[in-house]
């Protein structure tokens, strides 16, 4: 199978449609698929041994916004592919995914971006109606939506995006794992953490606006607890200010060893935002063993089992977010409990079955559209 891949983010930028879009990539070369990345500028020119085609981009909030390039149609018609994979699109996806239709190819979009929270957010108003009916416009000229969460699906039902089906996230169970804790590594980095015996709540992720981690301020006061933070980005100001007086380390952007290594530190893991259409590290924390305190809101939903693997706060009331960070802190065996459980709720997510499930959903699409040919072909007095 040929797969052209068009992805609004790429390396070097990190987020969770990179790692997606990575882990996509790797899979495919091991099954001995062709692809090609279209990204943004900047990106490396490969990946995975696969070729990687950069598009003039705008820098927006630290981010590479790939534009719309009649490149894009020359690269799909030059490699000409089964199947044109759209992550997370926007400006630069809508583009392929047009393309892929002028080009009679089947295309699968990825929503993995609530670019309408962030209208709401910003209280923009009629504005969030006008991104509804771009996410809808961009989505309904895709074959099929692939969509992370159920609550993802129910908010791209309300607007009358068709053609939808679940498509979740692989996690590394093997980098991610409770035995890391015995790692010396881990040993000397909790030291640094909780010098004292404090429980560690750690956050991993971006630092910017959507991710509300300036919510953490809630837990000010609390005793015997320490903070720490991994990940950078433009909010990290803000949150300084907003954190004052609570015990914090920040560790900076990590990944690979270190990553694991650190979640591995843990003992708490906290997500206060509510825009996520998935939250790919809440899998990374469980799979780590961490119980997790993650808002009722979008993705974490179908993440957190309220009561069994960690606690869903109510969106927006900081204070039930330390009433549910206090339960866990104040109670060793139940926090040892919610881990195993997340442990277990992931075990069934590895990249590899994710990745498959994927590659299904790819041959539907061409089978799909190949029928579709056969039936335009076939007078109408004959499909009698």
């Amino acid at each position: 199978m040929r797969v052209a891949v068009v992805s609004e983010s790429f390396l070097p930028t990190v987020s969770g449609v990179t790692t997606s879009v990575c882990k996509v990539l790797e899979h495919l070369r091991r099954t001995g698929h062709e692809a090609i990345v279209i990204a943004p500028a900047g990106a490396p020119s490969e990946y995975a041994g696969f070729p990687v085609f950069s598009v003039p981009a705008v820098s927006y909030r630290q981010f590479p916004v790939g534009m719309p390039s009649p490149h894009v149609q020359r690269l799909l018609s030059d490699f000409g592919p089964d199947v044109v994979h759209a992550a997370s699109p926007f400006l630069l996806g809508a583009q392929g995914i047009a393309s892929a239709n002028r080009l009679d190819i089947p295309s699968v979009a990825i929503f993995q971006t609530d670019v309408a929270g962030y209208a709401r957010r910003n209280r923009l108003g009629q504005a969030t109606k006008v991104a509804w009916r771009l996410v809808k416009w961009i989505h309904d000229g895709a074959d099929l939506t692939l969509v992370p969460s159920s609550a993802s699906m129910a908010d791209l039902e309300r607007v009358g995006v068709r053609r939808l089906a679940r498509w979740t996230r692989g996690v590394d169970l093997i980098g991610y794992h409770p035995n890391r804790r015995s790692e010396p590594a881990v040993a000397a980095l909790r030291e640094r953490l909780s010098p004292n015996g404090e429980v560690v709540i750690g956050y991993v992720g971006r630092m910017a606006p959507e991710k509300q981690v300036e919510r953490l301020r809630a837990l000010r006061g609390l005793p015997g607890i320490r903070v720490a933070l991994v990940g950078d980005g433009p909010s990290v100001p803000l949150i300084q200010r907003e954190l004052a007086g609570v015990p914090v380390t920040w560790l900076g952007r990590l990944s690979g060893p270190a990553l694991s290594d650190a979640y591995a530190a843990f003992d708490v893991f906290v997500h206060a935002g509510t825009e996520e259409t998935f939250g790919q590290t809440i899998q990374e924390a469980h799979a780590a063993g961490l119980p997790v305190v993650a808002p009722h809101a979008g993705g974490p939903i179908d993440l957190v089992a309220h009561g069994d693997n960690g606690f869903l706060f109510v969106p927006d009331d900081e204070r039930d977010l330390r009433r549910c960070v206090t339960r866990l802190v104040e109670d060793a065996p139940l926090r040892s409990r919610m881990g195993e459980s997340g442990r277990r709720a992931v075990l069934g997510r590895s990249w590899e079955s994710v990745c498959e499930t994927l590659v299904g959903y790819y041959d539907k699409v061409i089978d799909e559209r190949a029928a579709i040919r056969v039936m335009t072909a076939v007078p109408l007095s004959m499909q009698r």
